[in-house]
């Protein structure tokens, strides 16, 4: 084609780079794209062949503003050299971007995305088929939230709420807020369409409330999970005291406001009932009952370490044998750490040196005597 092969060494870089790229959703990707292009195309809207005689160049090269020059010019400055989803893309549409270049022109993204490769939906839309979002007198959603995939052909639609705000259309007030009462309160006024924003009706209960009537903790009238009503007020539940914790084996309970956490026991214990080793259920190896005291087995065995020249070594909750100093341990047994003493015959000593050298040289001793 006339453009692709300026783009084929480009991309097959692309492609072979072991660099993690980040994977975006197709439509984004295609408007991403077209936004690219309309740029290229008012950078390019007063520029011409370059040759100097504009009116000889148009009447025999045809307008730059329609050539394949300046097309070209746009689709190389695209997409950044960087985004292979762009690069990727760009490439997989050639034939569907001359087609529009060489036609009236209608919107590029609307024909491209949405209705030549189906990767994007009209506003208001979503999904495979481009659904119609939830609206309501708002708009999508109410106009206090956003449906899913929209503009995509992704997503199942559900409005996704602003803070505060729940159920199909966003119209609902959400668990932990209330509906603020005023001298200007009025329901017509949330159904009315307006250019300026609205003031959110719903502000946040006490944080240990699910449904109140007001920001105090005294204003509520039903409370969230790990908390009890007691006089409109929401109570802490102490779910370690109650039994209603869960914590495996060698961890404790702790209570949080609300809710509760498993903190590890003290290395003496075996089971606890709280922090430190004077609440262990049961004493670990190397520790007394007695509020899980510290033992040393060095003074307390009366021969801890019954191996010749071994000393104890005491270890928390524990003890180990080794040499004393000066020793060191050979076939389990700790001998004297000096070299071994080396044992000459009386011969060699009362022979005069040169003759010990001769010795050693034609080795025999008796060999030279004879010879002298």
């Amino acid at each position: 084609m006339w453009w692709a092969w300026s783009f084929l060494p480009a991309l097959v870089l692309l492609s072979e780079l072991s660099v993690v790229r980040v994977q975006t959703a197709p439509c984004q990707t295609c408007r991403k794209l077209t936004d690219s292009f309309i740029e290229g195309l008012e950078r390019t809207a007063n520029k011409n062949f370059g040759g100097g005689n504009t009116a000889w160049e148009e009447e025999k090269l045809a307008k730059y503003a329609t050539s394949e020059t300046r097309l070209l010019e746009i689709v190389e400055s695209a997409c950044e050299k960087a985004d292979f989803e762009c690069n990727r893309l760009l490439e997989q549409i050639e034939d569907q971007v001359e087609t529009w270049w060489q036609q009236e022109a209608p919107d590029l993204f609307e024909w491209l995305c949405i209705e030549q490769l189906r990767l994007c939906c009209p506003p208001g839309r979503f999904g495979p088929d481009c659904k119609e979002c939830p609206s309501g007198p708002g708009g999508v959603c109410g106009g206090l939230g956003r449906c899913e995939g929209e503009g995509t052909r992704l997503g199942d639609g559900d409005c996704v709420c602003d803070p505060g705000y729940s159920g199909h259309l966003c119209q609902s007030c959400a668990d932990g807020y209330y509906r603020e009462k005023s001298s200007n309160d009025n329901n017509s006024l949330y159904l009315t369409l307006s250019l300026i924003p609205l003031p959110s009706p719903f502000v946040a209960c006490y944080h240990s409330c699910k449904k109140c009537t007001g920001p105090q903790d005294y204003k509520c009238h039903d409370c969230k999970p790990g908390w009890i009503l007691h006089d409109n007020k929401c109570v802490d539940v102490d779910e370690c005291g109650t039994e209603l914790a869960r914590c495996p084996s060698n961890t404790y309970c702790h209570n949080t406001d609300g809710s509760y956490d498993c903190r590890g026991c003290d290395q003496a214990c075996v089971g606890c009932m709280g922090s430190g080793p004077a609440r262990c259920k049961k004493c670990a190896r190397g520790y007394r009952i007695k509020g899980a005291k510290y033992i040393d087995e060095c003074s307390e065995r009366a021969i801890a370490c019954p191996g010749l020249n071994e000393a104890c070594i005491n270890e928390e909750g524990s003890f180990h044998c080794e040499c004393a100093d000066g020793f060191i341990r050979r076939d389990s047994i700790c001998v004297d750490n000096k070299p071994p003493k080396m044992q000459f015959s009386s011969t060699v000593f009362s022979t005069p040196t040169p003759l010990v050298i001769m010795f050693v040289i034609f080795g025999s001793l008796s060999a030279v005597e004879a010879d002298e």
